[in-house]
């Protein structure tokens, strides 16, 4: 599995931090159904943080579909059921998010800024309009 970090100065929760990266990762296809994660116990030591802190990431990754977690077997990656679109489409979408990303920081703006504009963008209904502020 890719190399998770997490940055603990962020105001993104730990948690959150690998929350998003497992999902993004499972999204692309880097994970692939079957494919099993580390313990929890394991992520935590190589991360740095507690075991708690990874368990609540899993069991949030379990609740949206993208894992199952069972004793024995430890957590693994499953199909998630709201995937529609071909992994060779998150791809391009991810190359396109990855310009996207460049972009914002050659204007200058830090990586809560990029994040704060997207997330902006994603709070809107899907058919609005898109709005552009002039300067």
């Amino acid at each position: 599995m890719k190399t998770l970090t997490v940055d603990l100065d962020s105001p993104v929760p730990v948690y959150e931090q690998i929350r998003t990266q497992v999902a993004a990762l499972v999204s692309l296809g880097t994970l692939n159904p079957g494919d099993r994660l580390p313990s929890s116990r394991d992520l935590a030591r190589d991360l740095g943080v507690a075991v708690g802190t990874v368990q609540r990431a899993y069991r949030e990754l379990e609740a949206a579909g993208a894992v199952s977690s069972r004793p024995r077997t430890g957590t693994v990656v499953t199909a998630p059921a709201h995937r529609r679109s071909s992994v060779a489409d998150q791809r391009s979408f991810a190359d396109l998010a990855t310009q996207m990303v460049a972009r914002g920081r050659e204007l200058g703006l830090d990586d809560s800024a990029i994040l704060d504009v997207v997330t902006g963008l994603l709070q809107q209904p899907v058919d609005a309009p898109s709005t552009h502020v002039q300067h």
